[in-house]
């Protein structure tokens, strides 16, 4: 368990800093077309993927939210634990999130880096604020690694991290 603990925290500050390297290496560089459409490719991502996830306790939307990811997806959640399959995810999701609280993007922290041949990581900050009130109490920051293969974009990794209150 320590040696798992290890690799996953090597894994995410690898992720991290190869994310951040580029962002420097491109600082001031304008986006190329091909730069432009893989950000709104993977915003528009993000987009769908959390709008199916704040109306989760719809079982179609848990559905549809559930095609986003890779059967053995592996999600990386500070306070929650490793999951490693899709289906412990949804459970996770279905069990702690679904009716309760949404998630929103934070503008303007969005970013985006290809992987050649393989996709993209997608990097940002995340608020949370409960359904019912409309109140945020809290967010954190998150990095998704989305394989694109044959035009079919899916989660494989996601991390979900520094999470604090706001309240």
């Amino acid at each position: 368990m320590k040696y798992l603990a290890s690799l996953v925290c090597t894994t995410l500050m690898l992720v991290a800093a190869s994310a951040n390297a580029l962002a420097a290496s491109n600082a001031g560089a304008a986006p190329t077309p091909a730069q432009d459409a893989l950000f709104n490719q993977v915003s528009k991502l993000d987009t769908d993927l959390f709008d199916s996830f704040n109306h989760c306790a719809s079982p179609e939307q848990l559905q549809k939210h559930a095609g986003y990811f890779v059967p053995n997806v592996e999600f990386y959640h500070d306070n929650g634990g490793a999951t490693w399959s899709r289906q412990d995810y949804l459970q996770n999701t279905k069990d702690h999130v679904c009716g309760q609280f949404r998630r929103v993007l934070v503008p303007g922290s969005l970013q985006v880096f290809p992987i050649k041949d393989f996709g993209a990581i997608e990097q940002g900050s995340q608020k949370f604020c409960w359904i019912a009130s409309g109140k945020c109490f809290g967010e954190g920051q998150f990095l998704i690694l989305w394989h694109n293969q044959d035009n079919h974009w899916v989660a494989t990794r996601v991390f979900s991290y520094d999470h604090h209150s706001i309240e």
